[in-house]
């Protein structure tokens, strides 16, 4: 059962997130990248729901990403600008409806601390673009112990030769 508590800390962050969306994307658009675009470019190369993901750090529906059931072998990439992030060779089934993995492909992503509607969580975004992937959680399996929850809209998979 909820408490006053956590209806009232809910609540909060849920108005905070409807009228200020914008706001934890701030520090991401304060950076510069390697890959840049202007906002209408954006919107121009990127399908709807990969520009709320990627540029202003939403959230695809748990299970609705064909990339949580790809199993080949092969790699993610960014579907912002190409860029490997993931090996199949390290995803696995958290159970949580997104693509997880246990580590990024060496200098693929970079993290900061996110604290938006009132939690303390590590944002992972494409090192090249900028693009918002999804989040990093220390409760994953070995060897690194974490998990690497991304949104599959944000990716692109491309399987290895046969």
């Amino acid at each position: 059962m909820a408490t006053r508590r956590q209806f009232l800390l809910t609540g909060s962050a849920a108005v905070t997130a409807l009228l200020f969306p914008w706001a934890s994307s701030r520090a991401a658009m304060a950076e510069t990248f390697e890959v840049s675009y202007s906002d209408a470019q954006w919107r121009a190369r990127l399908s709807a729901a990969q520009y709320d993901v990627l540029r202003h750090e939403g959230t695809e529906r748990p299970y609705s990403s064909p990339l949580n059931d790809e199993h080949r072998p092969g790699t993610f990439a960014c579907a912002g600008c190409a860029l490997p992030l993931f090996s199949s060779q390290t995803k696995f089934d958290s159970h949580t409806g997104w693509p997880s993995f246990w580590a990024p492909l060496k200098d693929a992503v970079v993290e900061r601390k996110d604290d938006s509607y009132g939690m303390a969580r590590t944002e992972v975004h494409c090192h090249r673009c900028g693009g918002h992937l999804g989040h990093v959680f220390d409760d994953g399996p070995q060897p690194t112990g974490l998990r690497y929850c991304m949104n599959g809209v944000a990716m692109t998979f491309t399987a290895q030769p046969a």
